[in-house]
């Protein structure tokens, strides 16, 4: 990924933050030269400052990208945090151009396959992480078991030793921070959600 130095985020915490609230992850490998992408929900565990940062995910059995996994290969998860357009009229100087803020991160390491108690384990975290917002949140254990077994039968986990993380985050930084300000205000006040996001992690890098 091209990371200029104004965008470039390095702290953990922070790109922990943005994979734990962007779960749709798209994860990238490569077969004799050729790229192959899957977009997969995942969950987030460990800690990458202390090494121990792991992706998991699962795959339909019927997807063959699965089995590009199951060697150790090389593997490239990617999250894609709030972005929106900019414009120029937002800023000091009238002689300046459009541009794109947004937030992501790249997530590098090596994958192994989940036995079964492991994807079980992995697909009731999961659901319980999203339905905990819920006034009646379902549970994946509500379901008859044979039923859980045969679901289990046609899915594939997998999880993610993650290696090395990049982040970029292109939100405004380059800009006097006048415009920033601004650029921050007019977001901030879209009815766009997206556009409010983007706002936000520009407040959080602004403290």
């Amino acid at each position: 990924m091209y990371l200029p130095t104004a965008f470039e985020e390095l702290r953990p915490e922070i790109l922990q933050k943005l994979m734990r609230e962007n779960g749709l992850a798209t994860l990238v490998t490569v077969a004799e030269g050729v790229p192959f992408a899957s977009h997969l929900p995942v969950s987030i565990e460990g800690d990458a400052a202390a090494g121990t940062l792991r992706i998991r995910g699962h795959f339909a059995r019927a997807n063959p990208h699965w089995q590009q996994l199951a060697d150790g290969a090389p593997v490239l998860a990617i999250f894609h945090g709030p972005h929106c357009y900019v414009s120029p009229s937002w800023y000091a100087d009238a002689e300046s151009v459009p541009t794109w803020n947004y937030a992501v991160v790249h997530a590098h390491g090596r994958a192994a396959l989940l036995p079964p108690d492991d994807l079980r384990a992995h697909l009731r975290g999961l659901v319980e992480a999203h339905e905990r917002a819920f006034d009646k949140p379902w549970r994946f254990d509500s379901l008859p078991a044979g039923l859980v077994d045969e679901m289990l039968g046609a899915l594939v986990g997998f999880e993610i030793a993650v290696e090395r993380l990049e982040g970029k985050l292109k939100l405004s930084q380059n800009r006097p921070p006048e415009d920033q300000r601004h650029v921050r205000e007019v977001l901030a006040a879209s009815t766009d959600p997206l556009a409010r996001d983007v706002a936000a992690w520009m407040n959080l890098l602004a403290r």
